[in-house]
């Protein structure tokens, strides 16, 4: 299934080649833009499904999707999971939860990513979670491309091996290829 998947992300041009600064201020030669792939429902159903089949194992109550790429993500997961599906998002840059949505004490939760590289926006959303009295019991994505071991079970429909740099080391900056900053993170 995982090649039906890699398919899918070439053919929906999700899957990038070129030079990208992340979210997480590294830089690499390939980016998972997984909007294009979310763009066809569809096509999102079946990559999605993979991860459903995986989460059937999980006990859990509720998903929470960061904002921006894991709005879809939650809203896909729960329709299959036919679990509620809420988001957080960034106020004055930091995480929060708002429009009305509640996380209640003790629930159990899973976050929803898009892709999953450092794992910093699932960190931001699990501190909200647990300052509601949520519990995390793991992280649902299409992609994972972490490269270090992320601290929560991680549940993805693919795992992309893809090599990150500092803007030091990478080797794009030395030939002076210029980067593009595909992510909604804003960088300081």
């Amino acid at each position: 299934m995982e090649n039906r998947v890699l398919d899918l992300l070439k053919e929906t041009e999700a899957l990038l080649e070129g030079h990208f600064l992340l979210s997480s201020g590294k830089h690499s030669n390939r980016y998972c833009q997984c909007a294009r792939l979310l763009q066809y429902p569809q096509k999102a159903e079946e990559v999605l499904s993979v991860v459903v089949e995986k989460l059937k194992k999980v006990d859990f109550d509720l998903i929470v999707g960061p904002a921006m790429g894991g709005i879809i993500v939650a809203y896909e997961l729960g329709r299959q999971l036919n679990k509620p599906a809420i988001f957080t998002e960034r106020v004055d840059g930091e995480m929060c939860l708002r429009r009305g949505f509640e996380i209640k004490a003790g629930q159990k939760v899973i976050i929803a990513e898009d892709v999953v590289t450092t794992g910093k926006s699932s960190l931001e959303t699990s501190k909200v979670i647990e300052g509601f009295g949520g519990t995390v019991v793991g992280i649902a994505c299409i992609a994972d491309r972490s490269v270090e071991k992320v601290d929560l079970a991680l549940y993805s429909a693919i795992k992309l091996n893809v090599e990150a740099y500092s803007a030091e080391e990478c080797p794009l900056c030395k030939e002076k290829i210029p980067y593009i900053k595909p992510g909604s993170r804003n960088i300081k």
